[in-house]
């Protein structure tokens, strides 16, 4: 158990958060939501003891042991993936390091002999002889095959690193298990087996992601981080999405009798504890919903970019048509046979569990980069806007001001400072944000304004390379329904579940065998069917 007692954290003179208490308790997973800079972070730093409070206390029950995810890639590269995994129980691993050096002196003494017998005990006591398979058995499940176990992490390609590091945060049954973005650059099988490891873990999880699917399927309870205080809400985020903008709705009808009122939040939060989810916590989770009052529940402080995305033209008869694509890059085939036909309408989704071959499939069909094989045929009424997932790729000087280099995609009438300060400000750039350089913007800001760039191009195709990474949950949700509400056709590739289920009516999994293409199917059908997944499995064979 974690209690947070009138913790306040002021960072470089502003105060991030003020009069914090909590009470986070075992058997319960709790996410964390906010605008990006609201301080998620630096929370999870806090509670590991990383920063300590301005004022206030956390603190933590006796003998409990955390784990969290690790955020350096490199930082165990001299080790082997075995090794780094049981690093996960810290205390377990310098006790059998420690056994294993007594065990190699050439001079082996009485004294070594006592202090061996007390380690052995304690490593006993600590499940040591079960460590090596118990971590075996959790990286053969992540998909690190028995050789890759004894293989050093700097081997390792970086997704095969994201799972290594996965698997040791969850080593050892930790009492406190805090993740970072444990979902980025996991696949879809992985991301699908954490969700189920999550669900049956008996003990405390905190966790930060941008992935709402996720974040929906763990969470039992929400942490929102919003006008300096972390607020607690029952219930996953949808719950929590839904239940701010009711509040919003019911605090801009001034006039409205408040038994109208109540009765408006007793049917919301009866249509959710109808629906509780399918966690272990779904009873408990019905009678905490249903002690909810008005006052429980407050408006966000959040602000949503508005984005849409008009077309100069409709689509004719014909859209795309992908014949015999193969690439190889360093030497490795990446792509090979790739064909498909996208339709007029279609909303195309492009898989793999390579990133790279997303990615590289991605810029051949954006014009980017040349085939080995193959051609990319498109209609003769298409227009296309692609953005890129290296963000770099997006700009050619990043040196340039961000409403000059706006200006350039800009129609004669919508050149004028009016009309582009009101499109940035619509995109979250107030004032002088406008005048910044391109290179000082977050990740977030650069994708806003490639994606300000796209509605003025005006296209009837969207071609977009995993356009939901670098945003905060605000922007994906206005991303979101912008794409899902576009006229013309997109082609995409995203690690966003709810997005991809959302958007796609067509997709096309692709890999260095081929590709499986279904047409008029969504996301959700195309992992869920057995014949489908059959298919896929041939494909990295």
């Amino acid at each position: 158990m974690i209690t947070v007692s009138d913790m306040s954290f002021s960072f470089s003179g502003h105060k991030l958060y003020q009069d914090v208490n909590l009470k986070l308790t075992p058997g319960h997973t709790y996410g964390i939501i906010g605008a990006n800079g609201a301080g998620k972070s630096t929370f999870l730093k806090l509670l590991q003891g990383q920063l300590e409070p301005t004022e206030g206390s956390i603190h933590i029950g006796e003998g409990e042991r955390m784990s969290s995810l690790q955020q350096d890639h490199f930082a165990f590269d001299d080790f082997t993936v075995m090794d780094t995994v049981i690093q996960g129980h810290k205390r377990l691993y310098e006790v059998k390091k420690e056994m294993d050096a007594i065990y190699a002196k050439p001079d082996f003494g009485d004294e070594d002999g006592v202090r061996v017998a007390d380690l052995s005990a304690e490593f006993e006591e600590l499940d040591g002889w079960n460590a090596e398979a118990e971590a075996a058995q959790m990286l053969t499940k992540l998909g690190i095959d028995d050789q890759m176990q004894q293989q050093m992490m700097g081997d390792l390609t970086e997704n095969d690193k994201v799972k290594v590091l996965l698997a040791q945060a969850l080593f050892g049954n930790p009492d406190i298990l805090i993740l970072d973005e444990p979902t980025n650059g996991l696949d879809v099988a992985t991301i699908s087996w954490l969700e189920d490891f999550l669900a049956d873990f008996p003990n405390l999880v905190i966790v930060v992601s941008h992935d709402r699917h996720f974040l929906n399927v763990v969470s039992t309870n929400i942490l929102d981080v919003d006008y300096g205080k972390i607020t607690p809400f029952v219930g996953n985020y949808d719950f929590w999405r839904e239940s701010a903008e009711l509040a919003q709705r019911l605090a801009s009808q001034q006039n409205a009798k408040k038994e109208e009122q109540i009765k408006q939040l007793q049917e919301f939060v009866a249509r959710f504890s109808a629906n509780a989810s399918k966690s272990k916590q779904a009873t408990a989770r019905k009678k905490q919903l249903d002690k909810i009052t008005l006052d429980d529940i407050k408006p966000s402080s959040r602000k949503y970019p508005y984005i849409s995305f008009p077309m100069n033209r409709e689509l004719g008869n014909d859209l795309i048509r992908v014949e015999g694509i193969s690439k190889s890059i360093d030497g490795e085939k990446v792509l090979d046979n790739i064909s498909f036909i996208g339709r007029p309408g279609d909303k195309i989704a492009i898989l793999s569990r390579s990133d790279l071959a997303a990615t590289t499939l991605m810029k051949i069909i954006a014009g980017q980069m040349e085939p080995d094989e193959g051609s990319i045929t498109w209609g003769v009424t298409t227009s296309r806007s692609y953005i890129a997932k290296d963000l770099n790729d997006n700009f050619d000087d990043e040196n340039a001001v961000v409403l000059d280099w706006l200006r350039d995609f800009a129609e004669e009438d919508q050149k004028d400072n009016t009309t582009l300060r009101g499109m940035l400000g619509q995109m979250l750039f107030k004032g002088d944000d406008a005048l910044k350089q391109i290179k000082v913007l977050s990740g977030g800001e650069k994708v806003r304004i490639v994606l300000a760039k796209m509605m003025l191009l005006k296209a009837n195709v969207l071609l977009m390379d995993d356009p939901t990474n670098h945003l905060d949950l605000e922007s994906i949700q206005s991303l979101n329904e912008a794409v899902t509400a576009f006229k013309g056709s997109v082609i995409l590739t995203s690690h966003d579940h709810e997005f991809l289920e959302t958007t796609a009516n067509h997709i096309v999994e692709v890999s260095a065998k081929g590709c499986v293409d279904r047409v008029d199917t969504t996301y959700d059908e195309f992992i869920s069917s057995p014949s489908i997944q059959e298919k896929v499995e041939e494909l990295y064979k």
